[in-house]
C-alpha cells in the first residue's frame, strides 16, 4: 500500500485561481512600468558582517568540514549500511532532506550552498593537496575549457540524466545507488579541476551549480560591489586574477561588471583579495535580474525552459495514476523490465511539451510584434524566444519550492530514529502504523501547509507577470496587447501546477 500526501484544497485552489485572473486583467490595463532602476538595499550591519565572515574565513572552514562530514556519512551509509531507504540516513538525507530542501537555501541565501558544495571541497582537497592560503595548481594541468563546451550544454544534459536516474532508475529508494551517485560527483568535479584551469565544472558542467545559479536570480541577495566608482577606478583586478594568498575568480567574474547572480559561487575569494574591501552582501528587491539587469543567452534559455518542463515531469510522476499511466505506455510500446523506455519517452515528452507550447507563443508574439518607434526592426525568433525565457524562471522556482515543501513538512519526522542508527543496522521496514504516524507528524498544520503553497505559486505567478511587463515593455519594446501570449503561457502553465498541487502526492519514502 503506497501512502500518499492529501493535495491543495479546492477552497485554496479556487482563491489562487480567482487572484490570478484578477492580476492577469491588472497587467493587460495598467500603463507598463518605466525605465527606473529598482535598487539595493545597503545595510551597514550586513556588509560588516560579511566582511568578518569572509575576512576570518574559519567560519567558512568549519562549515565546509560539516558539510563534508555528513557527505562521507552518506557514502558510508549507502555503501555498509541498510538497504531499506527509509532506514538508512543515505537517502533520507540526500533526497529528503537536502535535494527538497536545497531550493529553500537559494530563496534565502542565494548560491550561497556553492561556497560549501562537498564535491568541490573534496576535489580542492584532492588536486591541490592544500588547505590553508592560496590553492596551488601544480596537480592540475589548467587548460582553457574547449570553446565548445563554453556554455550551459554539459550542465543540461547532466541535469537531465540526473532527472533521469532519481526518477526513472529510481535511485532515490536505493542507499547503495545513491553513494554510488554521490561518489560520481566527486570523481567529476575532481577530474574536470585536474584537466581545466579554475572551477571549469562549477561554471560549466555542474546541474546542480547552475540551477542554484538561475533560481539565484530570484534571490533577495547579492555580492557587489559597495561603491561602483571604486571598481570603475581600479586596473589590478584583484576580484578576478586573485593574490598571493587568495585564489582568483573560479568562474572568471569581474566584480566591477557583475549584474547577476547566475555564475557566481559566493566562494568569497573577491571579498578576501579587494584591496579597498569593496566587496560585500547586501539584500534587494525580489527578482530584480529577471526582470531587469540578466542577460539572454540562447543555451540558458533552453536551460531555464528545461528546469520548468523537469520540475513540472517531477509533480507528475509522484501522482498516484502515474503507475497505471507508465505501465500502459509499455504495454503499447511492447516496453517490458523497468519501463525505461517508456519512462524515457514520457519524460521527453513532458519536457518538450512546455518548451514547444512556448515556442508557438513566442512565434504569435513575433507576429504581433510589428516595427515601432522603440523597435524599428522586426525581431528575429532567437532574440526574443531567449529574451522572453525569463517568465519560465519563477514558475519553475514558485512550484519547486510549493512541492519541496510538502515534502519538507510531511516526510521529515524520522531525523531522532536516523540520527540515533544512521546506518539503519537492524532496522525493519516501516509498518504502516509508523508510516501513518509520520504523514501526521507535521511541522505546522495543514492550514498553514496549505497558505504556504498557494502564496508561493502566486508569488511565481506574480513575478512572472513582472518580467513580462519590464522585459517585453522596456527591453523589447513591446505593447501590452502584444504581451497577450506571454500572458497566456504564463496563466496556462500556473493553473497546470495548481493542478497538480491539487492532486494526491505519494511520498518519497
Amino acid at each position: 500500500m503506497t501512502m500518499t500526501h492529501p493535495g491543495l484544497p479546492l477552497s485554496w485552489a479556487l482563491g489562487v485561481f480567482i487572484s490570478m485572473l484578477v492580476l492577469a486583467l491588472w497587467s493587460m490595463t495598467v500603463p507598463p512600468p518605466g525605465s527606473h532602476q529598482q535598487h539595493s538595499w545597503p545595510l551597514p550591519g550586513l556588509a560588516s558582517l560579511s566582511r568578518w565572515l569572509t575576512a576570518t574565513t574559519w567560519p567558512l572552514r568549519l562549515l565546509k568540514l560539516l558539510i563534508v562530514a555528513l557527505f562521507l556519512l552518506v557514502i558510508i551509509a549507502g555503501l555498509q549500511g541498510s538497504p531499506i531507504p527509509e532506514r538508512n540516513i543515505a537517502t533520507v538525507l540526500t533526497w529528503n532532506w537536502w535535494w527538497a530542501g536545497l531550493v529553500f537555501s537559494v530563496f534565502l541565501l542565494g548560491s550561497a550552498w556553492c561556497a560549501v558544495c562537498p564535491w568541490d571541497t573534496l576535489a580542492n582537497w584532492l588536486v591541490r593537496l592544500r588547505l590553508p592560503g592560496r590553492q596551488l595548481t601544480a596537480h592540475s594541468l589548467a587548460l582553457k575549457v574547449p570553446k565548445a563546451l563554453r556554455n550551459l550544454w554539459p550542465a543540461l544534459w547532466l541535469f537531465v540524466g540526473l532527472t533521469w536516474l532519481e526518477l526513472g532508475v529510481g535511485i532515490t529508494a536505493s542507499p547503495y545507488a545513491t553513494a554510488l551517485l554521490a561518489l560520481t560527483m566527486v570523481v567529476l568535479t575532481t577530474a574536470s579541476l585536474a584537466v581545466f584551469e579554475r572551477k571549469a565544472f562549477c561554471r560549466y558542467f555542474c546541474p546542480v551549480g547552475r540551477t542554484i545559479g538561475f533560481y539565484a536570480q530570484l534571490a533577495p541577495i547579492e555580492l557587489r560591489p559597495v561603491d561602483t566608482d571604486i571598481c570603475a577606478r581600479c586596473t589590478t583586478l584583484e576580484c578576478y586574477h586573485g593574490t598571493e594568498k587568495v585564489d582568483p575568480c573560479p568562474t572568471h567574474l569581474v566584480m566591477g561588471k557583475l549584474i547577476e547572480n547566475t555564475y557566481c559561487v559566493s566562494c568569497g575569494n573577491c571579498t578576501q583579495s579587494c584591496p579597498h574591501q569593496n566587496i560585500a552582501w547586501r539584500p534587494r528587491p525580489l527578482s530584480r535580474e529577471a526582470l531587469q539587469t540578466a542577460r539572454p543567452h540562447w543555451d540558458e534559455a533552453w536551460f531555464m525552459l528545461c528546469l520548468l518542463g523537469l520540475t513540472g515531469f517531477h509533480g507528475v510522476t509522484m501522482l498516484p495514476q502515474w503507475t497505471g499511466w507508465i505501465s500502459g505506455l509499455g504495454q503499447q510500446l511492447q516496453d517490458s523490465g523497468q519501463l525505461l523506455l517508456s519512462f524515457s519517452l514520457a519524460m521527453l515528452l513532458a519536457t518538450a511539451l512546455p518548451i514547444l507550447i512556448y515556442a508557438l507563443c513566442i512565434g504569435w508574439l513575433r507576429a504581433l510584434a510589428k516595427p515601432s518607434r522603440q523597435q524599428p526592426q522586426h525581431m528575429g525568433f532567437k532574440p526574443l524566444f531567449s529574451g522572453c525565457a525569463f517568465v519560465a524562471l519563477p514558475l519553475a522556482f514558485a512550484y519547486h519550492l510549493a512541492h519541496n515543501l510538502n515534502h519538507l513538512v510531511r516526510e521529515s519526522g524520522a531525523s531522532p530514529e536516523l540520527l540515533s542508527n544512521p546506518l539503519g543496522l537492524g532496522a525493519l521496514p516501516l509498518s504502516m502504523e509508523e508510516i501513518h504516524l509520520r504523514h501526521m507528524n507535521m511541522w505546522i498544520s495543514p492550514d498553514w501547509l496549505s497558505a504556504l503553497q498557494a502564496g508561493l505559486l502566486l508569488l511565481g505567478f506574480w513575478i512572472a507577470l513582472q518580467v513580462i511587463r519590464h522585459r517585453g515593455h522596456r527591453l523589447l519594446g513591446l505593447q501590452r496587447l502584444q504581451l497577450f501570449p506571454l500572458l497566456l503561457f504564463v496563466c496556462a502553465t500556473t493553473a497546470y501546477h495548481l493542478w497538480l498541487l491539487m492532486q494526491p502526492m505519494t511520498m518519497r519514502m
